[in-house]
């Protein structure tokens, strides 16, 4: 069998031919590694960007001052505290062509009867009950009953 001479001339032509291949080879390899590695970093930057900062401690200071709390904390604290008061004699419902029909003099029927102790609201919570006096001609309320915060609750 007689070999192709075009087929021995190149695989005799130049014997280096290989060596050159596998070092184009090893160079691919080195930099695909390289671009991989590059990647790698670049991905790890981006995702500790959208983490943001890490959380760190923080440290509550203490709010008392240098001396410490008073021995007697005295009501003079709250005297200059405003407190919303409100008393309700009774409640009623009415619909806006009854309320445009108010004029001067007009009676008003509410929920509760004469006599019956009137709530007294503090900051919109229900917290006594009383009945209305009259005092040098001014009204006045005096509290028969203290409500506990389990069942006070503002209506």
């Amino acid at each position: 069998m007689a070999e192709n001479p075009a087929n021995a001339a190149s695989s005799t032509a130049n014997p280096s031919s290989s060596g050159t291949t596998e070092s184009q080879a090893t160079r691919a390899v080195s930099d695909a590694e390289r671009l991989l590695s590059q990647a790698e970093a670049a991905l790890a930057d981006a995702e500790q960007s959208l983490r943001g900062p890490a959380a760190q401690k923080y440290h509550l200071e203490d709010l008392v001052g240098e001396g410490g709390p008073p021995e007697k904390v005295s009501m003079e604290l709250l005297r200059d505290v405003n407190l919303d008061i409100k008393i309700e004699l009774g409640r009623t419902r009415m619909n806006l062509d009854e309320i445009l029909q108010l004029r001067r003099g007009a009676v008003v029927t509410l929920d509760k009867l004469a006599g019956d102790p009137v709530d007294v609201f503090v900051n919109g919570r229900l917290v006594a009950r009383g009945e209305v006096l009259v005092l040098n001609d001014n009204f006045c309320v005096r509290v028969a009953e203290l409500i506990g915060s389990d069942n006070g609750q503002s209506n």
